[in-house]
């Protein structure tokens, strides 16, 4: 799969976006070792902190199938350059450490970084 299928997927996903609070609608899909995608959303609640990312949609439904060497994650956001991860899904992306992170926009922008450009000082494992 191409980086851009990835992202197309990304897109499909964020259709499904449940954010009546922020309006901010994102998608993610990822690509694990075995050729599967899994994607998800941003989903909201009343009370804000019970909500999850779109990014952490994605990894824990690979992750909940059996998938846990996951080698590429898409997001997008409609936002005026390529949508970044918040600091938590930063986090999240580097317990599974997943390599290549495309964060991407509704308007074509595109920006292709590594897990240690994501996050260079991440907290993991080695640090337990």
């Amino acid at each position: 799969m191409t980086d851009e299928e990835l992202v197309q997927e990304a897109i499909k996903y964020r259709e499904h976006s449940y954010s009546p609070y922020s309006h901010f609608a994102v998608g993610a899909a990822v690509l694990t070792k075995s050729g599967k995608v899994y994607g998800g959303c941003n989903i909201e609640n009343a009370s804000y902190p019970v909500g999850i990312c779109a990014e952490r949609t994605a990894i824990v439904k690979a992750v909940s199938e059996g998938e846990r060497d996951i080698v590429a994650l898409a997001v997008v956001g409609d936002t005026p350059g390529s949508c970044s991860p918040c600091g938590m899904c930063r986090q999240f992306i580097g317990e599974f450490k997943i390599p290549k992170i495309i964060m991407a926009n509704m308007h074509g922008a595109r920006k292709t970084v590594t897990l240690e450009e994501l996050l260079p000082f991440a907290f993991t494992d080695s640090d337990m």
